[in-house]
């Protein structure tokens, strides 16, 4: 009897999300097939991530000159500060922070986004006996914030109008 219950609840709830339009999303539709990125340091993760985020929708191509829209980082930056220590000094709390500051411009200088920050940050304690598994607890959040702001980023070119004009 469990097992016809736990079928019938399964299958009332995939024709729930069906009915309700719920669909996995897919690539972004960009509305832009060429775009430059101008202003990453050379082996910026952001910047690569991004990249592969743009290829699913738009050439990503070397010069503004081939481009219909350039992407500037004015700022992009990966920070961590100590929140909290102990009267001994060691350090008990972390703030990571990840930021990127963009503008959005066709290759004639019109601006299509005009300058935005992206700031995302995550407290993390800390523990020197923990060191090791600190330190890829804090590799996965910077990533983690790196594809959300990706993500965002994504998001926000899609809704750019007027690229052509």
């Amino acid at each position: 009897m469990p097992d016809r219950r736990s079928a019938a609840a399964w299958v009332l709830g995939c024709a729930v999300l069906a009915g309700c339009g719920w669909q996995l999303r897919g690539a972004t539709e960009l509305p832009f097939s060429r775009i430059a990125l101008e202003g990453f340091a050379p082996r910026s993760p952001l910047a690569d991530e991004l990249k592969r985020a743009l290829a699913q929708s738009a050439e990503v191509v070397p010069s503004a000159a081939q481009a219909q829209v350039v992407l500037h980082a004015l700022n992009d930056k990966r920070e961590r500060s100590v929140v909290a220590s102990t009267a001994f000094g060691q350090v008990r709390e972390l703030t990571l922070r990840v930021r990127l500051e963009f503008r959005l411009a066709t290759p004639g200088g019109r601006e299509l986004i005009p300058a935005t920050e992206l700031l995302l940050s995550r407290d993390m304690s800390y523990s020197e006996t923990l060191a090791l598994a600190k330190e890829y607890e804090e590799a996965q959040l910077l990533r983690a914030m790196q594809s959300d702001i990706v993500a965002q980023l994504m998001r926000r070119l899609a809704r750019v109008k007027n690229v052509a004009s």
